[in-house]
């Protein structure tokens, strides 16, 4: 799949995905035994399409690279790629992309009675409260997250 870069940012450099063509490939029908090995059973191969598997709304789904370690407590490490759905509504404990006072940062919400605080997955970030002197916008929430091989 072809990328278009549409912003690059200290925390995050976003992509337009390409969905004019679609690439299927192989995968097994029967999984993979992730404790002891079951006996072979016969390979039926099933094709699958990431995008339509991933993409719920593809006029409104953006791809970000991670840029910093603000969040690898939750699993989400310098390099990895997300998967943003700006239609998806934006809910208590969710990941998203968050725009505030001209720059892009990734953190997990935390709606509380009095406000919204943006907060990191790793000690040595603060949180980020949310007044009403912040220009800001929740931007777009993460769907899935792609690892870098480590």
């Amino acid at each position: 799949m072809k990328l278009s870069k549409v912003h690059s940012g200290v925390r995050l450099d976003f992509y337009a995905p390409d969905f004019t063509n679609t690439l299927e490939l192989p995968i097994s029908g029967t999984g993979i035994a992730a404790g002891f090995p079951s006996p072979a059973e016969e390979f039926e191969e099933i094709r699958l399409d990431l995008n339509r598997e991933l993409i719920r709304h593809p006029a409104a789904t953006f791809y970000a690279r991670v840029k910093g370690n603000s969040m690898i407590d939750a699993g989400i490490n310098d390099g990895d790629l997300l998967i943003v759905d700006k239609a998806l509504e934006a809910k208590d404990g969710c990941v998203a992309v968050c725009f505030i006072d001209g720059e892009f940062t990734l953190k997990r919400l935390a709606v509380r009675d009095d406000g919204i605080c943006l907060m990191p997955a790793n000690a040595e970030f603060k949180p980020i409260r949310i007044s009403e002197d912040n220009d800001f916008t929740v931007w777009g929430v993460v769907a899935y997250i792609i690892h870098k091989p480590r």
